[in-house]
């Protein structure tokens, strides 16, 4: 049951924020699976059990059992619905990985995309569930599913329930006039907001900023946040607040972790440093000139190490050039410029410094 009869501030699972709205997902689709077929299905063990494709081939056969009836029952109704007239072809006895498995998994998204005409923005593929490439796009496409099924009369979870009680408060508050096809609506369990505020103000008070993050409550369930105008929809899922953003849903962690200012600024620090790459050492070798060949002879030549990080060079200052003075002739039948002698010996090499 989603209720949470005394349930407390400590009762929120202490999962990363970006990870917890999926998990909340994957509780209640879990709960809704095992009261529809009574299967034995946990958060845990939540793709396992449906990795054959197996569940999967059965759910969609009974959602179109379902949709059949329907028509039957409420002809007018259902000539204003997509309502899927094909079953599926399934391998009950199919083992994990193999790839009867992936026929059946591959069998059920094929289903959905044509009977169910879900869009390829919410499909997953058949490896996103068999090798557990994309968790969230198999998890949202059950969601989608749920939704389109429960417009004929089959059981919701518990998101979709609230969904639909959201939907049903925009239209009274907007007195809008009821649709022209009025939808069959399956029982819904009684929502308990007892402890939301509590748990609201609990997750509204880690925030830092020198003038907290304002959270204002307008009624029941709906709160205004920050200074904008902008109000959101806060239902209580198990142990777990969430947020109707857009057309799904957030843990309310979550969407404060991205609109509250010291969190944004703590969460993409964080994010700056987990994606920074080491760096790599690189090696610079300076030789040093002899100061006679025929003193190094036969002698390993020194050299100097410098180690430094890959890290940007300094600016260049460019300046203008100075112009040189014109050189001054040299005598006739000389060879060398004044003052030099034919015999000197050459310039030592200078010693630079290296810059690093």
């Amino acid at each position: 049951m989603w209720g949470t009869p005394g349930a407390s501030v400590r009762s929120i699972r202490p999962y990363r924020s970006s990870e917890q709205y999926l998990y909340a997902m994957k509780e209640d689709l879990a709960e809704w699976l095992k009261e529809l077929y009574e299967l034995d299905i946990e958060v845990g063990t939540f793709l396992e059990v449906l990795e054959t494709g197996a569940v999967l081939c059965s759910h969609a056969n009974n959602v179109t059992h379902v949709a059949g009836e329907f028509a039957r029952a409420c002809p007018g109704v259902a000539r204003h619905l997509h309502l899927p007239t094909a079953g599926v072809t399934c391998n009950p006895t199919a083992q994990p990985g193999t790839f009867q498995a992936r026929d059946n998994v591959s069998n059920f998204i094929q289903w959905c995309r044509k009977e169910m005409d879900i869009k390829d923005v919410l499909m997953f593929e058949t490896e996103d569930l068999v090798l557990r490439k994309n968790e969230k796009n198999f998890v949202l496409c059950l969601l989608e599913l749920a939704r389109r099924a429960a417009r004929f009369g089959m059981r919701a979870p518990t998101l979709v329930q609230m969904e639909e009680e959201i939907e049903e408060e925009l239209r009274q508050e907007l007195d809008l006039p009821p649709t022209d096809t009025p939808l069959p609506r399956t029982p819904r369990k009684p929502r308990d907001l007892h402890n939301l505020d509590q748990m609201v103000q609990h997750l509204v008070s880690r925030c830092t900023c020198p003038v907290q993050f304002p959270m204002i409550k307008i009624s029941e369930g709906k709160y205004r946040v920050g200074d904008s105008d902008t109000l959101i929809f806060v239902r209580i899922l198990r142990e777990h607040v969430m947020v109707r953003v857009g057309g799904g849903w957030d843990t309310l962690e979550h969407y404060l972790d991205k609109h509250d200012p010291c969190r944004c600024t703590s969460l993409s620090h964080k994010q700056a440093l987990k994606t920074r790459s080491p760096q790599q050492q690189v090696q610079h070798e300076v030789r040093l000139c002899p100061a006679s060949k025929a003193a190094t002879r036969g002698q390993p030549q020194p050299a100097l190490l410098v180690s430094r990080s890959q890290s940007p060079l300094p600016p260049v200052t460019w300046g203008s050039r100075v112009p040189r003075s014109p050189a001054t002739p040299l005598p006739e039948g000389s060879g060398h410029p004044p003052g030099t002698s034919p015999h000197q010996e050459p310039a030592q090499p200078q010693r630079v410094p290296s810059g690093r």
